[in-house]
């Protein structure tokens, strides 16, 4: 047991007063003498002892008194034990209805945040399933068997496989593949804009934009106009950034400066090299996007890196990253063990001792009250 404030106990002082009350009431009696005893002869009188009156109200008024101070300490009871029923997670996505079958005395949820029981609406798919996994591991208590549905492949995969306090039962789920479209990487497509100081970088960004997917440059947009959500702006003019293009880079956009000696700012920093280690291209970050250049102009002329054969592959790499997976064989990814078991969770004893006050007390009125300690008096 755990007491969150000890100095409650402090209270238990107030012992006293109940001792002292009845320690008191020894001497509310009178002696009353007999003439007909004075002539006998006086007898030494024993040694008078403490003793006290009315000894069942006394215990129960302790008893109170100590509850009380008790309930003031806050304690918190440790070692009880905990519910370890079976517990079956069924990740959203999968049919659950038709996994659980007939077994309605199981404990099934779905692995989505609050962990809902399995008869409630179906959560909306995909969910974190690492993350939830690892709370899941902690809210159930030590010992508790764990049953996961995950559906095969797995998506919504973490950094690494989660890591619990338990063994898993891990049970994949056949689920359809993706799409031919959803398993098809995006390719980004150039977004020219502003007018080009030099006729010799559109050539360049041509050859990039065909080499990437086949696809001719689109025409240049105009200041007011920023590039779509996916698409990879080039402003080819000498001049600042316009507003608007500078908002869309704020909000996570990529532009491309095809003219080096524009001033945008500190705060560059290599991005790529040539094939002799030599800075090909710069990048800065603008709150949630970024800002590319070339080191010098952009045709074979001024860059002669322009003209390797690997430079589409290695430029893409920087403009769009390639992304990282998101399925995987579920058999792969059964978690891990060895991460701490979960702390036991304490119970509160406050409204077993609030009902004991209430009892007591109701039991010290009853005695104190009583008509047989009325007449007694």
């Amino acid at each position: 047991m755990t007491l969150l404030f000890p100095l409650g106990l402090l209270a238990l002082a107030a012992l006293l007063v109940p001792l002292l009350i009845h320690l008191a009431r020894r001497h509310q009696y009178a002696p009353l003498s007999f003439a007909a005893l004075r002539w006998l002869r006086a007898k030494a009188r024993p040694r008078q002892r403490i003793r006290f009156d009315e000894w069942p109200l006394l215990l129960v008024r302790l008893l109170l008194l100590a509850v009380l101070a008790l309930l003031l300490a806050r304690p918190l009871l440790h070692g009880t034990a905990a519910d370890t029923h079976a517990v079956t997670a069924v990740a959203p996505g999968l049919e659950g209805a038709a996994l659980r079958g007939t077994d309605t005395a199981g404990d099934w949820r779905w692995l989505a945040p609050g962990f809902p029981p399995l008869h409630a609406a179906a959560p909306a798919a995909p969910q974190p399933l690492a993350s939830l996994l690892r709370e899941l591991d902690q809210l159930l208590p030590a010992g508790t068997p764990l049953t996961v549905y995950v559906p095969d492949p797995l998506p919504g995969l973490d950094a690494q496989r989660p890591r619990l306090s338990r063994s898993v039962r891990w049970q994949p789920v056949p689920a359809p593949p993706p799409r031919a479209d959803d398993a098809r990487p995006r390719l980004p497509t150039l977004q020219p804009g502003g007018h080009p100081a030099d006729a010799g970088s559109v050539p360049v960004l041509e050859a990039l934009q065909r080499a990437w997917n086949g696809q001719a440059l689109a025409a240049p947009r105009a200041a007011d106009s920023a590039p779509d959500v996916g698409q990879i702006g080039v402003w080819l003019s000498p001049a600042a950034l316009p507003e608007r293009w500078q908002a869309w880079v704020r909000q996570g956009g990529t532009v491309l400066l095809a003219t080096p000696g524009a001033a945008h700012g500190e705060g560059w920093s290599t991005a790529l090299r040539d094939a002799e280690g030599r800075p090909l291209l710069q990048q800065r970050a603008v709150e949630r996007g970024r800002l590319l250049r070339f080191t010098g102009a952009m045709s074979p002329s001024a860059l002669p890196a322009l003209r390797e054969a690997d430079l589409p592959r290695r430029l893409l790499s920087v403009l769009a990253p390639p992304a990282a997976p998101q399925l995987a064989v579920a058999a792969t990814q059964v978690p891990l063990t060895g991460a701490p078991a979960p702390r036991a969770t304490p119970r509160d004893p406050v409204p077993w001792l609030l009902a004991l006050i209430v009892l007591l007390f109701a039991l010290e009125r009853a005695l104190a009250t009583a008509p047989r300690r009325e007449a007694g008096a």
